[in-house]
C-alpha cells in the first residue's frame, strides 16, 4: 500500500479492512472496485463488489463493534480513509454528506431484509416470513 495524493493505493487482493477488527474510521472508493466478503464455516461468501465513489466502513464512526465484513482490493484500487472527526467537520460544511450516509445505510437495510425474507421463504418458514414483514418496514 503506498500513499498518494488522494488517498491510499491498494493493490490486487490486499485487505483494507478485516472482519472481527475494531475500526475507527470509513472509507471512500476514489479509483478501482473492492469486494467484500465474509468468512464463516471455513468458507468465504462474497456479499457485493463496490466501486468508484461508493463507502464502506461508515458504521465505524458510529459505533465501536467488530467489522461485520473483510473488503480487500480488486486490482489496483485507490481509497480515501475517513476519521470521525473528520467526517463531523465535512458534515458541518456539507451536510447533505450525512443524508448521503445514511441513505446508503437504509439502502443496505431494505436490502438485507429482502434477503432475509427470501431466505425465510426458501426455508419453508411461512410464519416467520409473515411475522417478519409485520414487524419491518416492507411492502408485502
Amino acid at each position: 500500500m503506498s500513499a498518494g495524493p488522494l488517498g491510499k493505493l491498494y493493490e490486487q487482493g490486499e485487505c483494507i479492512v478485516r472482519e472481527g477488527e475494531i475500526g475507527d474510521r470509513m472509507y471512500v472508493i476514489q479509483e478501482g472496485e473492492v469486494e467484500v466478503v465474509l468468512h464463516g464455516s471455513g468458507s468465504e461468501v462474497l456479499l457485493s463488489v463496490l466501486g468508484e465513489g461508493d463507502v464502506f466502513g461508515e458504521m465505524a464512526l458510529f459505533t465501536k463493534r467488530p467489522r461485520s465484513a473483510t473488503v480487500r482490493s480488486r486490482g489496483q484500487t485507490r481509497v480515501l480513509s475517513v476519521d470521525q472527526k473528520t467526517f463531523l467537520q465535512r458534515t458541518h460544511e456539507d451536510p447533505s454528506l450525512a443524508f448521503r450516509i445514511v441513505q446508503k445505510m437504509a439502502e443496505r437495510i431494505e436490502s438485507l431484509n429482502k434477503d432475509l425474507l427470501l431466505q425465510l421463504q426458501r426455508d419453508g418458514k411461512t410464519r416467520e416470513s409473515h411475522a417478519f414483514l409485520d414487524t419491518a418496514v416492507m411492502p408485502r
